[in-house]
């Protein structure tokens, strides 16, 4: 058998699916941006799109991600709220143990680790 891994991408459901490894990517890039377009820039995802998965998650959540900033003289911006930051924390811990489970039930079901994830430059040719 050749290398082989498992891949475990959760999600979080209310009414409908409204958090996965899509938005957490998004969040952790409007951190690192302070800029919804910056980090939509930088995952190839359209604004659009963006706007109505956050406004999707805060729907069912109850409670709002971002604070915004208009831009101008001073130019604008996006930073996580408080809860905002607590609940990817929250979701990135539950994928962290998530993850740690399903390898040992790998090892358990097939005898043996999983491969190591390719790393970007492995992937891309």
């Amino acid at each position: 058998m050749n290398d082989i891994r498992f891949v475990v991408s959760p999600r979080i459901m209310g009414v409908e699916k409204f958090f996965g490894p899509g938005i957490a990517a998004l969040l952790h890039r409007v951190e690192a941006y302070h800029s919804i377009r910056q980090a939509t820039m930088s995952m190839g995802m359209a604004y659009s799109k963006a706007w109505a998965i956050i406004r999707r998650a805060e729907r069912e959540l109850g409670f709002p991600l971002l604070v915004t900033a208009t831009g101008g003289k001073e130019g604008g911006g996006a930073s996580l709220t408080e809860e905002g930051r607590a609940f990817l924390e929250q979701y990135d811990r539950f994928c962290a143990l998530v993850n740690e489970h399903a390898r040992a039930d790998f090892e358990t079901a097939f005898g043996r680790a999983p491969a190591p994830m390719p790393t970007k430059e492995q992937e891309d040719p």
